[in-house]
């Protein structure tokens, strides 16, 4: 990523919004390239400039990277949900996880129970309901016809957005 002060003729993003001088030390140069304002304007709405600045002076370089992108996400869903951010869209996934686990497991026990009408269907059945001879053809074992009752569906959506 291009730096302020060496060989470049703009200031970061941070600096720009900060309106101040884009020095050859500037720690949010690296991290906030002047093509993308709009990252460090949520990361410095939600934070504050002094509070990235002291979090990422605490950091090892090789770590800041990961810490900013970790709080450009968390800023951007700060701005989308001001109460909970992060965790209201870790929620929202859960109760979609959940619903869809419920809907997997009514689904696996439609079929179980769909299977064993069958093979109680076909046990049974006469002993010549199968021939050619009788004009049917034998169904094969996991041969299903599916009556689907949509009384049971859901009709919300699966994005609460």
């Amino acid at each position: 990523m291009k730096e302020c002060g060496k060989n470049s003729s703009s200031p970061c993003a941070a600096c720009k919004l900060l309106r101040r001088r884009c020095g050859h030390d500037c720690v949010f140069s690296p991290y906030f390239p002047a093509d993308e304002p709009h990252k460090f304007a949520n990361v410095h709405k939600v934070f504050g400039a002094s509070n990235v600045s002291k979090m990422l002076q605490e950091l090892p370089e090789h770590k800041r990277g990961d810490a900013v992108s970790s709080m450009v996400y968390e800023a951007n869903a700060r701005v989308r949900d001001p109460v909970y951010g992060c965790v209201g869209a870790i929620s929202s996934l859960q109760q979609q996880i959940d619903m869809l686990r419920t809907q997997l497991a009514m689904t696996q026990a439609e079929v179980v129970q769909l299977r064993l009408r069958q093979s109680t269907n076909i046990t049974n059945s006469p002993p010549n309901s199968g021939s050619p001879i009788m004009g049917s053809q034998p169904k094969g074992y996991y041969h299903m016809d599916l009556d689907v009752d949509q009384s049971n569906t859901f009709n919300e959506p699966m994005w609460p957005y």
